[in-house]
């Protein structure tokens, strides 16, 4: 999972993230939940559930805000 969400960082940082690279890191990410506990499966899938407009809309006000 740290993986994912490293080369999620780095498709973040690079500009390069599209619908398609967000939502496979998500599905990536859910496909890891499933190997959790259910004591925190709930609370990883939580965390993949961002629509990506919303995670779009959350990124480009960071970027923003940088400049």
């Amino acid at each position: 999972m740290k993986r994912v969400l490293a080369v999620g960082a780095l498709f973040l940082l690079s500009g390069c993230a599209s619908r398609e690279v967000y939502e496979s890191i998500q599905a990536s990410n859910r496909f890891e939940c499933d190997k959790l506990p259910p004591s925190q499966y709930e609370a990883c899938i939580a965390q993949t559930v961002q629509p990506y407009d919303a995670y779009d809309r959350e990124r480009r006000a960071i970027e923003s805000d940088e400049n």
